[in-house]
């Protein structure tokens, strides 16, 4: 197979056009992943709101499972663009076949642990028995067949180190446009309810995995088959692990803040779920852009220019400050708004609303995050991140909401501003313990 053609050159070249260029492409597919993932919301909404509160609690208890992937996703592209910093081909088809390989005995280890686990962590969410098998009934599907989503994972991966962001973009516009066939033709014509949005969801996982991985085969010239080489895996594992912990601790975090938010009622819970839901769709820009400095860094810092890895970091700090003018107003002023797309629930609407109002203080401060994390992976140096978010996402959130909520009886406006808060400390930290390690590198002073 001879390959389609060669790899982008992220070494050479305009910084800022290859960011714009790997962003916007890669914005644009987790926009419509967003999109995809509301519109199973709004499907759910009209099954019921006990449907939609089971969908929020299973959304985030599926996202536990899958933090490995989350990982895997990360630590191919870093590994990949490494390789093709240094120029080395048979190196770079054993990363490859290494990252299918972890991919397929991740997925393994997410199966059994789902159907030990899943079924706690829901009714520890909920006491609701209806809520609580609605929820079983949406999630217990993606876990049985989330090996679509650690292929789809690595193919993702592997072609955004190459330059390719509009591949998987593709992926997910034409995935969204067909959830919204897939999803009432399954819930409501089959009469599967809140499983036909898991199965809708799975079909579309498995069509995206088989895309991403032939058109990874075409750029490369040959088929890479899984493997699992001990050297070579325990390299990836260096990069994934930590990343994958990272996502771990992050839905960690979310299923306790959840926990502290459920206090105030399942409603809440529900709320609280699409205000996050939206907000995320606002940081995708943000998060297209760690995608691409993660790929442009990845590439020189394989090539040892690590002037360009100091240059990315900074030209992408400023893009970030520009996507947060733009949102945080949106996310100040419109948020009653776009809450009522999804439930005409006063109670959901208000505490999505007041979620999205606060959490705008710290926008800027998620942006900021993204862009350092995805330089220090691109270092190899995935260790710092892992220890900011457990403080940031787990003990701290965690020692402060227990004290304000559960001993000093607070509203849960003083839940959402300690996340605030904390994520504005944890910023100013990150920062400078990214600049610092980029003064550590060779030529940077």
């Amino acid at each position: 197979m001879i390959p389609s053609k060669p790899p982008q050159d992220l070494t050479i070249g305009s910084i800022y056009q290859h960011l714009i260029r790997l962003a916007i492409p890669a914005s644009m597919g987790m926009f419509f992943n967003t999109l995809y993932n509301l519109t199973d919301n709004w499907f759910a909404g009209k099954v019921s709101d006990d449907a939609l509160v089971g969908l929020s609690i299973s959304s985030i208890v599926f996202y536990l499972f899958i933090g490995l992937l989350a990982g895997l996703q990360n630590g191919t592209s870093v590994m990949v663009s490494t390789e093709l910093g240094l120029k080395q081909p048979q190196q770079l088809k054993n990363i490859i076949r290494n990252c299918l390989g972890l991919g397929l005995a991740f997925s393994l280890v997410i199966t059994v642990a789902g159907i030990l686990f899943a079924k706690d962590a829901i009714h520890w969410l909920s006491t609701n028995d209806i809520i609580t098998g609605l929820a079983w009934d949406y999630i217990e599907v993606l876990i049985l067949g989330n090996v679509a989503f650690s292929l789809s994972a690595v193919g993702a991966g592997a072609l955004m180190a190459l330059g390719d962001t509009k591949s998987n973009r593709n992926a997910l516009v034409v995935g969204f446009f067909v959830n919204l066939g897939l999803n009432p033709l399954l819930t409501f014509g089959l009469d599967m309810g809140v499983a036909g949005l898991a199965w809708a969801t799975l079909i579309i996982k498995f069509a995206s995995a088989l895309y991403l991985l032939n058109i990874l085969c075409k750029k490369l010239g040959y088929r890479p088959l899984p493997c699992l080489n001990k050297l070579v895996s325990l390299a990836i594992l260096r990069q994934v692990l930590p990343a994958s912990f990272n996502f771990f601790i992050m839905i960690i975090g979310s299923l306790m803040i959840t926990g502290f938010v459920s206090r105030f009622g399942d409603y809440a819970i529900a709320g609280y779920s699409v205000g996050l839901r939206l907000e995320q769709v606002l940081l995708l820009p943000a998060l297209g852009l760690n995608a691409a400095v993660l790929a442009i860094s990845g590439q020189n810092y394989g090539a040892k220019n690590y002037r360009r890895i100091a240059e990315t970091y900074r030209k992408g700090l400023i893009l970030s400050l520009s996507i947060s003018l733009v949102c945080i107003p949106v996310m100040i002023f419109l948020s009653p708004l776009m809450m009522s797309f999804f439930s005409q629930q006063d109670t959901i609407i208000d505490i999505g609303t007041t979620y999205l109002r606060i959490d705008a203080l710290a926008f800027f401060c998620y942006v900021s995050l993204f862009i350092s994390v995805a330089t220090l992976q691109a270092i190899k140096q995935p260790d710092f991140p892992v220890v900011m978010g457990f403080f940031r996402q787990l003990l701290l959130p965690f020692i402060v909401n227990y004290l304000l909520i559960i001993k000093f009886d607070y509203s849960i406006e003083w839940v959402f501003g300690s996340v605030a808060s904390i994520v504005f400390i944890s910023m100013i930290v990150t920062l400078i313990y990214t600049r610092s390690q980029l003064k550590k590198l060779p030529h940077i002073n």
